[in-house]
């Protein structure tokens, strides 16, 4: 995306130049973006020479005063609303008034600054619409790709995320009514099941970035010699922490430094996608045996658990999008039913394979073969 182009409206130098040494170093960053977006900053000290500059030149942002020599702000908004012109105007003003703020967001304001203001809540209000122009912009080019949004994105939005947001929102208000006592200790279980499905949530919407980055072609990969032992030894420090809590022991095998051109960041979301599910779906006291091997024309990764293992019918299932297997022994563990496909997907870019194979209450061995 190139540089965002803001047109600044108002009659006082001071401010017009003001604001524009507030932007023009500013840039925002999100997380599909190649690189962060910057701004270009024109100016206009009248309504009148604004009009003529919007009608010469597209400006995605306007900064917009409304007390203006001449016709005022408001007047500007409604030429701007009148022609149908795609700007996104934040009213700046001294004489904020709750007409005026009602008036204007008719007119189409999309946000509403009283001055004075500070660099910081400028440079906010500019973040927040910028990402909503980038993510206009993302989806209008998705759509004339032809890669509409699926009905299996929005169930899941709708089923897996409102879960977890409803059960917060419930221990919250219990315990602002203290109904389980006065004390921070009555509330602990609360605090840390409110943790958990939040964590369970955080890690759905990566789930989902990286997916919709991939498919997007927005996934930039830098191949470089990469000690696969030592990527794997971070991926299981990272999985520890919930290894200790299901009493799970995770062993790393391999003899030699084994090096393979990989992007580190695409290595690290699939083993962390596989040694998660090893534990996760791993009984108590289980283990989980990751061994790494090199021959003369590849590399084998070997992920093994003694967990509550997959049937043969829904094994076929799993690496597709938005697929989790329901029984009693996962209806209570966390997932959006990406990890999986996301896996496949980064291997399919390395001409890599990956075979799953597992029996019903003994566990399951994924095997990734990296051909040389």
């Amino acid at each position: 995306m190139d540089k965002l182009k803001i047109l600044v409206v108002d009659d006082e130098f001071g401010i017009r130049s003001g604001i524009k040494r507030i932007i023009e170093k500013f840039e925002v960053d999100y997380p599909f973006m190649d690189e962060p977006i910057g701004f270009e900053v024109s100016e206009a000290e009248t309504g009148e020479i604004a009009i003529e500059k919007i009608k010469a030149e597209n400006f995605h942002i306007i900064l917009l005063d409304n007390k203006l020599p001449g016709i005022q702000g408001v007047d500007v908004l409604e030429y701007i609303n009148e022609q149908e012109i795609d700007s996104k105007v934040i009213m700046i003003t001294s004489y904020a008034s709750l007409e005026l703020a009602v008036k204007a967001t008719r007119q189409g304001a999309i946000d509403f600054v009283p001055k004075p203001f500070t660099p910081q809540e400028l440079r906010a209000s500019i973040e927040n619409i910028t990402k909503q122009l980038f993510l206009k912009q993302m989806t209008s080019k998705l759509q004339k790709e032809g890669k509409h949004i699926r009905f299996q994105f929005l169930s899941l939005l709708s089923h897996e995320l409102k879960s977890p947001v409803n059960a917060v929102e419930g221990y919250l208000k219990i315990i602002k009514e203290q109904k389980n006592g006065k004390y921070v200790a009555d509330y602990l279980p609360m605090i840390d099941r409110s943790i958990e499905r939040l964590n369970a949530m955080r890690g759905m919407i990566m789930d989902l970035l990286d997916l919709t980055k991939i498919e997007s072609g927005q996934a930039k990969r830098n191949p470089v010699p990469t000690d696969i032992g030592e990527v794997a030894k971070t991926c299981i420090a990272s999985i520890k922490p919930m290894a200790i809590q299901k009493d799970v022991n995770i062993y790393l095998n391999y003899n030699t430094k084994i090096i393979y051109d990989f992007d580190i960041n695409d290595l690290e979301i699939v083993l962390n996608n596989i040694f998660s599910n090893a534990v996760k779906y791993n009984k108590n006291g289980g283990r989980v045996d990751c061994t790494i091997r090199e021959f003369t024309n590849k590399v084998e990764i070997i992920i093994a658990d003694t967990g509550i293992g997959i049937s043969k019918e829904d094994q076929n299932k799993l690496f597709k999008e938005f697929v989790r297997i329901r029984n009693k022994e996962t209806s209570k563990i966390p997932g959006s039913g990406l990890g999986l496909s996301i896996v496949k997907k980064i291997l399919e870019n390395y001409d890599a394979e990956i075979i799953l194979n597992s029996e019903v209450n003994k566990g399951t061995k994924v095997t990734i073969t990296l051909t040389k």
